[in-house]
């Protein structure tokens, strides 16, 4: 619920409608050559969304990553930032070691994977004294990390994450990245809807609604149903 301000700035009693959802769908990144870029992302794999070009020069190239809500663009008179100026972007994966290499493969040159050797040291420049070789020891979410550039310098942060912090997830947005993601998520839900129907003592016809609600409670990080 957000608040509102009085007119002697301190902030008042709430507000009675829901707050307008605002979704964060696009970033621009500052380039050089828009085609360039275009052949340097589409390498990567990731989704070409549109190239829209105008009579007046303008140029708008979009990407989606796979999995990703967020998209990127860049084209030509799009920003009056430097190309090359973006810094730590971050993508994020579940598995450091096959998203360094998905991205190695699509003809990104990825460093090593690495973890952080005092806060914030993710975000030095590679074979700075912060970034220790290696994941993190403990596999802590969060903590491991692998960087690349675009054709302009744009510097990209892989970011491993395998569980998120309280608070970091919509219970009413469920999506899953891949069909194995899925596929991963259909067992665990099948697995545990078989010990509920051994608790109840009977065939659950309406297993299509449990799992449903398993699944999207497991994603979102809500107490899983018994």
């Amino acid at each position: 619920m957000s608040t509102v301000e009085g007119h002697d700035g301190e902030t008042g009693g709430t507000a009675n409608s829901a707050a307008v959802d605002l979704k964060l769908e696009v970033v621009v990144i500052p380039v050089a050559d828009a085609d360039r870029s275009k052949a340097f992302y589409a390498g990567l794999g990731w989704r070409l969304d549109a190239d829209f070009s105008f009579d007046n020069g303008f140029r708008v190239v979009q990407f989606t990553p796979p999995g990703s809500l967020c998209s990127v663009q860049f084209g030509t008179k799009i920003t009056g930032a430097s190309p090359g100026s973006a810094d730590g972007l971050y993508l994020i994966v579940s598995d450091i070691d096959a998203g360094r290499q998905e991205l190695v493969s699509g003809g990104a040159k990825v460093s090593e994977v690495f973890h952080s050797g005092a806060p914030g040291a993710q975000l030095d420049p590679e074979g700075a004294s912060g970034r220790v070789g290696g994941p993190d020891p403990d596999h802590r979410s969060y903590s491991s990390f692998a960087t690349f550039e675009d054709p302009d310098g744009n510097s990209w942060l892989l970011q491993e994450v395998t569980d998120r912090l309280p608070g970091r997830l919509d219970p009413d947005i469920t999506s899953f990245n891949s069909a194995l993601d899925l596929a991963g998520a259909l067992r665990r839900a099948a697995t545990a809807h078989g010990e509920h129907e051994k608790r109840i003592g009977r065939t659950d016809p309406n297993w299509p609604d449990w799992y449903a609600g398993y699944m999207v409670r497991e994603r979102s990080g809500q107490e899983l149903p018994a």
